[in-house]
């Protein structure tokens, strides 16, 4: 893990890049590296993540600035500036039911394929997806997720960058962590190794590559 500015570790993401991003409607959303994204303008952005908060929070921040090239979300209901960016075709949306999201990216930070799950079996879901059968009931395989980045919050970051996480801001944040190539990370509070007791560490240091730490970051 190495610790960075906030423009040093937005610099790294191209333009163009596939980037998980924790959260629940702006819950346990990195803010800083979204204000970081917009002021050095990072467009066609492949987005994953819950949802799509709203116009000036969270992830709401890349679609007021026009950014976002494709988003994989399970729900866009309370942005109504994604809704019209779909419908102009600026911005293609995957809509996927919430347990089916989590579980992909779930896979995809295991090494696993895909899932399988009986959610969208004979509805619009299940268009060109493969269907297998287990003692007679129907599945639809749904593959693994994975990104070239994550960007991820927690409440608690130690100094090597095992991360604790506070209460429903949890969220998505340790399972994206685990599927993506880059993780960067910020925190409410960095705090020397030892402070947060070890049953206690929800994403362990070796996932982290990168803390946002300075003053400004």
């Amino acid at each position: 893990m190495r610790a960075v500015s906030v423009e040093e570790a937005v610099a790294m993401i191209p333009t163009g890049a596939s980037v998980m991003i924790g959260g629940f409607m702006g819950v346990g959303t990195p803010e800083r590296l979204l204000d970081e994204i917009v002021r050095q303008s990072k467009n066609g952005l492949t987005l994953i993540c819950n949802d799509a908060a709203t116009p000036g929070k969270g992830i709401g921040k890349l679609f007021d600035a026009a950014l976002v090239s494709r988003l994989t979300a399970t729900h866009i209901g309370l942005n109504p500036k994604v809704q019209q960016q779909m419908l102009a075709k600026q911005v293609s949306v995957d809509l996927i039911p919430q347990g089916t999201f989590v579980e992909r990216i779930r896979a995809g930070g295991c090494g696993l394929g895909g899932v399988l799950t009986p959610t969208g079996v004979g509805t619009l879901v299940a268009e060109g997806k493969r269907q297998i059968e287990v003692e007679g009931k129907p599945f639809l395989l749904e593959t693994a997720i994975r990104a070239q980045f994550a960007l991820v919050h927690a409440f608690l970051a130690d100094y090597l960058g095992n991360l604790s996480y506070a209460l429903t801001a949890r969220n998505f944040n340790p399972v994206m962590a685990m599927a993506a190539d880059t993780v960067i990370v910020t925190a409410e509070h960095i705090v020397p190794v030892g402070v947060i007791a070890p049953d206690h560490v929800v994403t362990p240091a070796p996932l982290v590559d990168y803390l946002v730490t300075t003053p400004n970051g």
